[in-house]
């Protein structure tokens, strides 16, 4: 949470400026084109199109070029479309902290240190600069040739400050660098030492600088925890591609090191929803250091959640093939073809990763997981064979697959293998609620462990209870045992929670009809009508509107 005000606080930096509806024209006459190309910038950044919002901004400012609402956002915008202007617009924004982050970094670049530190030490220590600025400034002063000075900046924090894992890496980078062995491995260990299961950018880091210090069994342990993770980076430490991963310094260089601590928050903010920043941060590295995979995946990730996949798929085009990081761009650009509707060529992507990596999981186990999405249900269920035959002495985090590969047999019409799966699943995760509720539906369906279905689905709805497909579960076996107004309870309620659900307004109609209710029972099934039910459902609907419910005679019921 904190991180995340931090970035709302440099966001609003960056668009600080004059009031748009006071500026544009004075008394309500907009000066022609600018107000326009201002509004298409705005909604275009909204929906982070980096390219039209760039672009419309800068022909706003062309228009207005003293306007400060525009020179701040034709700022913001080039810098996240990765345009040379956004140098030049920062030069004219002396109090905006993304300006005089970029800044410092070309000075940096340019190896005006001396320059650079004067800008980070004049931000101050408030707002998102005290997260960036020890570690910016120790990499400054490395940069300057003063390597003592460096460490002396960041060791009180990485000894006792709560971003101690941060700071603790980078003086392990800059000791390594300094040829300061026991310093830097030292260093190395404080920033594990609270990771139970490291990121993969700081164990490869990490590891790393244990290898050169002669700690290269730690190392090994180390890469070990990110293999069996079960996480998409777990491609990227395979003990195969382990020399070439520590062959060369992660960090080479004091600008490298800048680009790393931008690259390593933007990541931590992006996973707290964060991802206008993220992007900030991404392209303030990739101006460091061109290329820069981690940092290219971050800004891809960010696109692509935002719909923008295409532009997410042009810039992992740019990480090479032969980078540590290319088996996980692999798999993130078979996610963004499939969703754009490319999807042999997403499927055709995981089966060469899946060779590539034959003792891996998480290939043939994206390519079930894509395949399911696509109600192909026998492959799906084939390729989680495929990665649960990978998967050595499965344990409570592999509950997923079993579970993934239950429903794919499910809905195979496999339902014996499908139950031994689930059961499988909910062993592994007793209190998991989607391995509770779709094992109690599917008793509910079958008539069969009513009870034992009603138990788990009880819990499940304390677990979830605001998950309205849970709530119609239990609604759907209580109907089963005979209880209508439990039934009536909570399909109502699982109404309330997913009200476009034909499913469910269809189980309540029936629940309805059961309870004497009819009129309201028909209003139930003409609305699960108009909510796209499956194709072999509809005929089962229009049938009870026209003669009621098997097994409730018609003149039982309200009219």
């Amino acid at each position: 949470m904190r991180l995340a005000l931090l970035a709302a606080a440099l966001l609003s930096a960056c668009a600080a400026g004059g009031s748009p509806g006071s500026s544009f024209g004075g008394s309500g006459a907009p000066l022609t084109g600018a107000y326009g190309a201002y509004l298409a910038g705005r909604f275009a950044a909204a929906e982070t199109d980096t390219r039209f919002a760039a672009d419309s901004m800068l022909a706003a400012l062309r228009a207005d070029p003293d306007q400060p609402e525009l020179l701040n956002r034709a700022f913001l915008a080039t810098l996240l479309d990765g345009r040379p202007e956004a140098l030049r617009l920062a030069r004219r924004l002396p109090e905006n902290p993304a300006a005089n982050l970029l800044l410092a970094g070309a000075d940096a670049q340019a190896g005006r240190w001396e320059r650079a530190e004067q800008r980070l030490r004049a931000m101050g220590r408030s707002g998102p600069v005290q997260i960036l600025q020890p570690a910016l400034l120790a990499w400054v002063q490395m940069g300057r040739g003063q390597p003592e000075a460096a460490l002396a900046t960041l060791r009180p924090l990485a000894e006792g400050n709560r971003l101690r894992a941060l700071n603790a890496l980078h003086a392990a980078l800059i000791a390594d660098i300094a040829g300061r062995p026991r310093e830097a491995e030292r260093f190395a260990r404080q920033a594990v030492a609270d990771q139970p299961q490291p990121p993969w950018r700081l164990a490869v880091l990490a590891a790393g600088v244990l290898t050169r210090s002669g700690r290269g069994a730690e190392a090994q342990r180390l890469l070990d925890q990110v293999a069996e993770s079960g996480e998409d980076a777990a491609l990227a430490a395979t003990v195969a591609g382990r020399p070439a991963l520590l062959a060369a310094r992660g960090v080479a260089s004091p600008t490298d090191g800048m680009a790393e601590a931008y690259t390593a928050l933007a990541g931590a903010l992006r996973g707290q929803g964060s991802s206008d920043f993220a992007l900030i941060l991404a392209q303030l590295a990739l101006r460091l250091r061109p290329g820069f995979a981690p940092a290219v995946v971050l800004s891809a990730d960010a696109l692509g959640e935002e719909g923008h996949e295409e532009q997410a798929l042009a810039a992992l085009d740019s990480i090479a093939t032969d980078d540590p990081l290319a088996p996980v761009v692999g798999l993130r650009r078979a996610a963004l073809l499939d969703k754009l509707d490319r999807t042999e060529e997403a499927v055709a992507v995981l089966r060469q990763l899946a060779a590539a990596y034959p003792t891996m999981p998480q290939p043939p186990a994206r390519l079930g997981d894509l395949l399911r999405r696509r109600n192909r249900f026998p492959e799906a269920a084939a390729a989680y064979d495929q990665a649960l035959a990978r998967t050595s002495q499965p344990g409570a985090r592999d509950w997923p697959l079993f579970y993934a590969r239950g429903i794919a047999r499910e809905r195979s019409g496999d339902w014996a293998r499908a139950e031994e799966d689930l059961l499988h699943a909910l062993q592994l995760a007793p209190e998991q609620p989607y391995v509770l509720n779709y094992l109690g539906y599917s008793w509910a369906e079958q008539g069969k462990n009513l009870d034992r279905a009603k138990a788990m689905l009880l819990r499940a709805t304390e677990l979830r209870p605001q998950d309205g497909n849970i709530a119609d579960s239990l609604g759907w076996v209580l109907f089963r045992l005979g209880d209508l107004p439990g039934a009536v309870t909570w399909l109502e309620k699982s109404v309330e929670l997913e009200p476009r659900s034909s499913v469910i307004n269809d189980h309540l109609g029936d629940a309805l009809w059961a309870a004497g209710r009819q009129r309201e029972a028909r209003f139930q099934w003409r609305r699960a009508l108009t909510l796209d039910p499956e194709p072999e459902e509809t005929p089962k609907i229009e049938a009870k509107l026209r003669d009621g419910l098997p097994g409730f005679p018609s003149s039982t019921a309200q009219r």
